[in-house]
C-alpha cells in the first residue's frame, strides 16, 4: 500500500514540478505544452479578428473567458489532478502481469520516424473519433459531453470546454493506443500532440477553411460547426462529423453531414437553456439524470 502513494505522490509532484519548470521556460520549447498552448491560441485568434466567417460575432464572444479557463482547467490543472491515480493503476496492471507490451499488435519501432508517427497519429485519432461517437450515442456518457455541446458561440477555445469526466474516458483509451503499439510512443510525439491542438483550434474557430480536396482528410470549421449544430438530420439523430483531427472516419462510415457553409446555424441541443452558466455548477453537471 505504501508503495502505491509514494508512486502517487512522486508523480503528482512530477506532474507539478514539469508544469512549473514549462511555465518558466526550463522545458526545451517544442515540448511545452504551456506556452504551446497559448502560442497556437493566440495565433487562431488573430485569425478570428482578422479574418472572421461570422462578422456580427464579438472578438470576445459569449462565454469566451468561461473556455479559456476551461483550457488549462482541462489541460494542466485537472491532468495534474489525476496524474497520480493513472501511475498508481499502471503499478497496479504491471503487479498482475499486465505490462505496456501485452496487447502489441503493430510493431513501428524498427520503422522511419516520420511512419512511426503517422502510424501513433492515425490510431490515436481513429481511437479518439470512436470514444466522441460513443459520447453522443449512449446517453450516461452524453450527459458529460452536454457541456461541451453547450456552447452558443463558436470560438477558438470552445475546443477544450468540456466536462472533466471525458478525460476520464479518453486517456485511458489513448493509453490503449501506446499498448497496440508496444509501448511504442515516438519521441517526436510532441509533434502530434501540438498538430492536434492547433487542428481542433482551428475546427471550433470562427473562420472559414474548408482545405479544398483535403477537406476529404482534415476535419475543418465548417464541417465541425454541423456537429454543434442545434438541429440534426433525422438520418443521424445521435450526431455528425465526430471527427476530431481526421474527417477521414466520418466519410469511411457515413456520418459526414454538410449541407450548406452560411456558418448562421443554431448551435446547442434540445434543452441546453438547463446548462449551468458557471464553471463550478458545470463540474457537477451529468451526475443526476435530472441534467
Amino acid at each position: 500500500m505504501e508503495n502505491y502513494i509514494d508512486i502517487f505522490i512522486s508523480t503528482f509532484l512530477g506532474a507539478v514540478n514539469w508544469t512549473w519548470n514549462s511555465i518558466i521556460f526550463n522545458v526545451p520549447f517544442q515540448e511545452n505544452y504551456f506556452w504551446g498552448l497559448i502560442l497556437i491560441s493566440v495565433l487562431v485568434w488573430i485569425l478570428e479578428i482578422g479574418f472572421p466567417w461570422r462578422k456580427r460575432q464579438a472578438i470576445f464572444r459569449k462565454d469566451f473567458w468561461l473556455d479559456v479557463f476551461y483550457m488549462f482547467f482541462n489541460f494542466f490543472i485537472f491532468s495534474i489532478a489525476i496524474s497520480g491515480f493513472y501511475s498508481v493503476l499502471e503499478a497496479l496492471f504491471s503487479s498482475y502481469g499486465l505490462t505496456i507490451n501485452s496487447l502489441k499488435v503493430i510493431n513501428v519501432s524498427n520503422l522511419p520516424v516520420w511512419i512511426g508517427l503517422l502510424v501513433f497519429f492515425l490510431l490515436q485519432d481513429f481511437v479518439q473519433w470512436f470514444t466522441h461517437v460513443l459520447l453522443h450515442r449512449y446517453e450516461f456518457l452524453w450527459r458529460f459531453h452536454k457541456v461541451h455541446h453547450s456552447v452558443k458561440e463558436m470560438g477558438f477555445a470552445a475546443h477544450l470546454r468540456y466536462h472533466w469526466m471525458e478525460n476520464i474516458f479518453y486517456k485511458p483509451l489513448k493509453l490503449l493506443v501506446v499498448m497496440f503499439l508496444g509501448g511504442f510512443e515516438p519521441q517526436q510525439a510532441f509533434i502530434v500532440h501540438f498538430v492536434s491542438i492547433a487542428i481542433g483550434h482551428l475546427n471550433h474557430a470562427n473562420v472559414k477553411l474548408t482545405y479544398g480536396p483535403l477537406k476529404y482528410i482534415f476535419n475543418n470549421p465548417v464541417m465541425h460547426l454541423y456537429h454543434h449544430a442545434y438541429t440534426l438530420p433525422k438520418s443521424h439523430k445521435h450526431g455528425v462529423n465526430f471527427g476530431i483531427s481526421l474527417s477521414l472516419w466520418d466519410y469511411i462510415f457515413k456520418t459526414n453531414y454538410i449541407p450548406e457553409s452560411s456558418g448562421t446555424i443554431e448551435l446547442g441541443y434540445q434543452g441546453d437553456t438547463k446548462m449551468p452558466k458557471n464553471f463550478f455548477a458545470q463540474l457537477l453537471y451529468g451526475f443526476k439524470r435530472r441534467d
